[in-house]
């Protein structure tokens, strides 16, 4: 006899095949004709299956437990980093970070390092009875930009249109980098309330000299250096064997285009089991894989890759709709009033970045003028990046224990980062992804404004390009007609020509004083 198996895995198959079917059927109007950005749909799709309808569940997923949340929470957003970072290492010129590593180091040295101070002061300042030590920690995990939401923002109809590739480049690449380079920002706050927080309660060593030499040794020795060494080899090896093997002609085109992906999730693993840097490592090794840019032209007009870039927006976007505490930042015992993260997560939209490229903007090359200035300084996304440090804080915060409990500190610092991050990530989310079609609403309302200003009530939208095309072709006419076509002059032909009369119902009386100087003329 037949069954009905409302299985938690049946459920969230049948829930997410359904929406990315649907979604795909007017993603090309909702993104290029609304200017809408993959995240922001997902976020909305995974609040209303898991809020709305109770069909997504997180929680049953994880046995009810918050720590195996957080720890399959971190699981994911490292595969969606890890796949991302190496594409974006993939999609950038061949020797960019060589090429470009006068920009790339004001923006990941004194630009990432003014974000930190410039969030950190925001949250001091903002966030009841909290310690600026503290307020560090939560700021470097929303320091760097997501590649995530940078490679919607920099891809598209309104990028192509409107964004010089040079610039593009520059934020796949700035975005790509700062991921991996959280690290240092973050464990320096870390390592100090660790050893120092508290005296040091539960430690059996304390003092800022082993935070600090924690700090040196382990974050920049082992982290950040041997990433990187690690990432370029990886990426220079698999280079040579991929080029090898196409000489051999020994490897399809269906493996070659996937070659990135396999490579960047060999690297998530191993650089997981030795305890390094896989986000840097990840992206260094497809910077270094397509180093001589051949990989990159080959595959440019390949749709592969762009559609797994979909799916994984889609999937990571849809879990943090799911995921976010929506409830805990209005009922959190007073530990953070709604209006002041409000505030703070407008704040940090416009003066976490804006301040520190503004001060740079000569230093860097693709900054030519004020416009682009304030949209590199405005458009730095907090997303996918910072769900994986403020996780990554969690899970070491939970280690600080005294007497087998979690410490008062490291417990109290725990739900501020949760809040404080998630709601900030969602700001983000919604504030960018509704940037591009704001801007394009202002532009139509200022549009119509000066039309009916100039008195043509009726000009809007595709009838406004359509009339000035118009009466571009009737200008072309009348002067053809008149007798200067091509420069020549030529005997004026009226018998034999009709003149169109596009355009000069309204909004065309300048273009009516053509044909009365041809009637003079005659």
């Amino acid at each position: 006899m037949p069954t009905i198996i409302l299985s938690n895995f049946n459920i969230f198959c049948a829930v997410m095949g359904g929406f990315v079917t649907l979604y795909g059927l007017v993603s090309h109007f909702a993104k290029e004709r609304l200017f809408m950005s993959d995240p922001l749909i997902a976020v909305c799709a995974g609040v209303l299956f898991k809020h709305g309808t109770n069909w997504i569940r997180p929680h049953e997923y994880t046995l009810l437990d918050p720590m195996k949340l957080e720890i399959t929470t971190l699981a994911f957003t490292r595969l969606a980093l890890g796949v991302q970072l190496v594409l974006a290492g993939v999609q950038i010129p061949g020797k960019y970070l060589k090429t470009e590593w006068k920009s790339l180091a004001m923006l990941l040295g004194p630009g990432m390092t003014g974000m930190w101070v410039a969030s950190s002061l925001l949250i001091w300042g903002l966030v009841p009875n909290l310690t600026y030590l503290h307020a560090l920690a939560v700021a470097a995990c929303i320091t760097p930009t997501d590649p995530v939401l940078s490679n919607s923002i920099v891809k598209g109809k309104f990028a192509d249109q409107n964004i010089p590739i040079e610039m593009q480049n520059l934020i796949i690449a700035e975005s790509g980098a700062n991921d991996g380079l959280g690290y240092p920002f973050l464990f320096f706050a870390l390592y100090i309330i660790k050893y120092l927080g508290h005296h040091g309660d539960g430690q059996s060593q304390t003092g800022g000299g082993h935070a600090m030499a924690y700090w040196f040794g382990e974050t920049w020795g082992y982290v950040i250096i041997l990433s990187v060494l690690y990432g370029i080899a990886v990426g220079y090896f698999a280079r040579l064997a991929l080029r090898a093997s196409k000489q051999r002609k020994w490897i399809d085109h269906e493996n070659s285009v996937v070659y990135p992906v396999v490579l960047g999730l060999f690297i998530l693993g191993t650089c997981g089991i030795i305890g390094t840097d896989d986000l840097l490592a990840c992206f260094v090794a497809g910077n270094v894989l397509n180093w001589d840019d051949g990989y990159r032209l080959e595959t440019e007009q390949d749709s592969f890759q762009g559609t797994l870039d979909m799916l994984i927006n889609l999937a990571i976007f849809m879990w943090f709709g799911a995921v976010c505490p929506w409830s805990g930042f209005v009922n959190n015992h007073g530990r953070i009033p709604f209006y002041r993260l409000v505030v703070l997560g407008l704040l940090i939209l416009v003066f976490r970045r804006l301040p520190a490229v503004w001060l740079m903007a000569r230093k860097i090359r693709q900054c030519h003028n004020l416009t682009q200035t304030l949209f590199m300084g405005y458009f730095g996304p907090i997303g996918v990046g910072a769900a994986f440090y403020l996780h990554v804080a969690m899970e070491f915060l939970h280690l600080i224990k005294r007497d087998g409990h979690v410490r008062e500190d490291a417990e109290d610092l725990r739900e501020v980062i949760h809040l404080v991050v998630w709601f900030i990530i969602m700001c983000s989310i919604v504030i960018h992804g509704l940037s591009v079609p704001a801007g394009k609403l202002l532009f139509k309302i200022e549009r119509q404004v000066e039309a009916f200003a100039d008195g043509h009530p009726r000009l809007s939208g595709k009838g406004y390009h359509r009339r000035g095309q118009e009466r571009r072709k009737s200008l072309r006419a009348r002067m053809s007609v008149s007798g200067v076509a091509g420069g020549v002059p030529q005997p004026p032909k009226m018998a034999h020509t009709t003149l169109p009369d596009a355009g000069l119902e309204s909004g065309g009386s300048e273009l009516s004083l053509l044909p009365k100087y041809g009637a003079s003329r005659r």
